[in-house]
């Protein structure tokens, strides 16, 4: 089992306390099809543990078999520059089977996002930095494929289905 070797800063995405007592962390890919389903999952989980769990979601694109994905991540990370950033990323997963650049401006128009803006900075990727770092934080504590969870900084092992993460969160 493996640690979250880059703790959990200002610089990360999150929803919830920050003093909440579980914390779960996903590397995900907005392309990929089972950071998807746990999208929905994760849902579920912040429903029922409500202000007792801080959520963070880190950038993992698996850009190999995902042409997409850093695609997504930087218009995702454009939205967090201008407030928008978990809008962004809601409306890129409820959307993926059609992710596309259309999808991604279409997306931006509706959070009445500058759309030329977004597609200087993707064209000149701004933020691939940021999604760098979220990616080689991510190698040092062995993600190899997304989803990947860590639960209080501690690599959640096995299915992530909604039970086995709740479970494993409520022993955390």
């Amino acid at each position: 089992m493996s640690n979250l070797r880059v703790p959990v800063s200002s610089n990360d995405h999150t929803q919830g306390d920050t003093n909440a007592p579980i914390t779960l962390v996903e590397y995900g890919d907005f392309q990929c099809p089972h950071c998807a389903i746990a999208h929905g999952i994760v849902k579920r989980l912040q429903e029922q543990f409500g202000d007792r769990l801080r959520y963070v979601f880190r950038n993992f694109p698996l850009t190999e078999i995902h042409p997409m994905a850093e695609p997504a991540a930087e218009a995702a990370e454009f939205a967090a520059a201008n407030g928008k950033y978990w809008q962004m990323h809601d409306s890129i997963f409820e959307h993926q089977r059609r992710l596309s650049p259309e999808l991604l401006v279409e997306i931006a128009i509706r959070l009445q996002l500058d759309t030329d803006e977004m597609a200087t900075a993707m064209d000149v990727q701004r933020y691939l930095d940021l999604i760098t770092r979220d990616v080689e934080g991510g190698e040092r504590a062995g993600v190899h494929g997304t989803p990947t969870f860590f639960i209080n900084g501690r690599q959640h092992q096995g299915p992530w289905q909604f039970e086995d993460l709740a479970r494993a969160m409520e022993a955390a």
